[in-house]
């Protein structure tokens, strides 16, 4: 194995023989230099893999080597190493990303804990988020094998999340191996939970768990009646709750977190469907009575999601009759730029519901461009993608203003998306919808294995386009794909993102409420 290779940059580094001597001894390359100046030709001219830096050297200090050298690499740990306790000098230390930090006199015990912690933290926290999960393994298979009601399924949902996350970290891919396992076990068993229940929640609503019709009167309209702030509604199109996790640390550095709750999409898990039920708060086969000439069905033309804004006044003057209201949809940069230069005129009014597409625009480009493919091609680079949009969006700069004013914030979504892996074969008319997870039409044939068939959509709530017409939703990570040309589109769609059938990711949705700091 290569030695470890540390620089030690102190104006006296000749005392400090000793120090080199004792960690030469334990297997450590040490190269030394005497200043500032030095140091930073030593890190142009050699790999190191960390360095030890005096805070108060003449000439170049300390903190101004520091920042050369992170200009040069980045990447590489620094240790600073000072006798001043001045907290300014710690602040402009940790400010430049340090890795450690010692007081002086030093001892070679404090050194070899610097370097174990700085180099091998990585790994001692893979071993011990494997060791850590490896326990919670049983947990999550006991569970699997037990009658869960919807409380359960959150909660299991919620671990699996967690470790998804926290195995990301580590790069141990046989942990998640076992556990995308478990989650394709828990997707087959929720399937069956969904199928047996559904139809029970609609029709005895007091049973139902939160559905995506209910949402605003449980959750919207109680925190505009508890608070004289304005209420900011914001519907991220498609957003996980996975990806609701990574983003959530950068909320919570802006805003007090007040709730994080979980809710039920309704089916199908497509924007059209269900969003238009959160905004008008009813179900689509009531919203196609009480709104003929607003609801369209999938064979219909035009745009299915065109009046969300009258579904959202009609919704809340029902409740709300002098509330003022505002609608914003964003999907493009502009209009999201836009949206956060103007946000803080939006005070006045007592909700203001915004709906932002990026998320779904991202799935949908990761479906058509080979480029985000490439970009976004397994979960956690899915993750990643949404998270170094999210860092960068007008989305961020709109919340950030937001936080500093009494405000209340609600993030929500409408569906979330799953990576779907398996071809199932689906034929039916011409005017059968595109959808990849879900279906509708006349004389659909299918494998009814691989669907959850509802034959009468009224048993769902769902309109009906024909006197026959039949819904099936995809189970698990499966997709529907035509025979014609069977594979070659089999192929195309196969690790794509898709939405609109039954899965834990389609209709586990996050719902959060922040308060600002103003």
């Amino acid at each position: 194995m290569d030695k470890i290779q540390i620089l030690w940059a102190d104006d006296e580094i000749d005392l400090l023989k000793p120090y080199q001597i004792f960690l030469e001894e334990k297997g450590f390359s040490v190269t030394t230099a005497n200043n500032g100046i030095k140091a930073i030709e030593l890190i142009q001219e050699k790999h190191f893999d960390i360095v030890f830096l005096d805070e108060s050297m003449p000439g170049l200090s300390g903190l101004e080597t520091l920042s050369r050298i992170k200009a040069i690499r980045n990447d590489i740990p620094v240790v600073m190493i000072t006798k001043n306790e001045a907290e300014s000098i710690m602040e402009d230390a940790i400010g430049s990303q340090i890795a450690d930090y010692l007081i002086k006199p030093v001892n070679p015990n404090q050194i070899l804990l610097s370097l174990k912690k700085t180099l091998e933290n990585k790994r001692l926290v893979s071993e011990k988020t494997g060791t850590a999960y490896m326990q919670e393994f049983r947990n999550i298979f006991n569970s699997l094998n037990e009658r869960l009601d919807f409380a359960g399924w959150i909660q299991l949902y919620r671990k699996i999340v967690h470790w998804e996350l926290e195995l990301d970290k580590t790069g141990n891919e046989s942990m998640r191996d076992m556990l995308l396992q478990q989650k394709s076990e828990a997707n087959r068993l929720f399937f069956n939970f969904v199928q047996n229940n559904y139809q029970g929640w609609l029709k005895q609503p007091q049973t139902a768990p939160l559905l995506s019709h209910t949402l605003f009167k449980e959750k919207v309209f109680p925190v505009m009646e508890n608070t004289s702030d304005p209420v900011f509604f914001i519907l991220i199109d498609n957003l996980r709750f996975d990806q609701w996790k990574v983003l959530q640390p950068l909320l919570n550095e802006l805003f007090r977190p007040e709730s994080e709750d979980i809710y039920c999409g309704i089916l199908p898990t497509a924007t059209q469907y269900a969003r238009n039920a959160i905004f008008s708060g009813m179900m689509p086969a009531d919203i196609a009575v009480h709104f003929p000439t607003l609801w369209l069905n999938d064979e219909d033309e035009g745009g299915k999601n065109l009046h969300e804004e009258e579904f959202v006044r009609h919704h809340v003057s029902s409740r709300f009759k002098e509330a003022k209201v505002s609608y914003t949809k964003i999907t493009h940069l502009a209009g999201g730029k836009a949206f956060a230069d103007q946000v803080l005129n939006l005070m006045h009014n007592k909700l203001n519901v915004v709906v932002y597409n990026f998320v779904d625009a991202l799935s949908h480009a990761r479906t058509d461009t080979e480029v985000i493919r490439e970009l976004a091609d397994d979960e956690v680079a899915y993750r990643s993608l949404t998270l170094s949009w999210f860092q960068h969006s007008p989305l961020l700069e709109a919340l950030r203003k937001l936080s500093e004013k009494k405000v209340k914030v609600i993030i929500s979504t409408d569906h979330g998306t799953i990576r779907v892996t398996k071809p199932s074969k689906v034929v039916g008319e011409k005017t059968i919808n595109t959808n990849l997870r879900y279906k509708n039409g006349r004389n659909l044939s299918y494998d009814k294995r691989d669907v959850y068939e509802v034959r009468n959509p009224s048993d769902i709530m769902l309109p009906k386009s024909h006197l026959i017409s039949t819904f099936i939703f995809a189970k698990e990570d499966s997709y529907f794909v035509y025979p014609n040309n069977f594979n070659h589109f089999a192929n195309y769609y196969k690790n794509t993102f898709q939405h609109g059938g039954i899965s834990l990711e389609e209709m586990l949705i996050p719902i959060i409420t922040l308060s600002g700091r103003g």
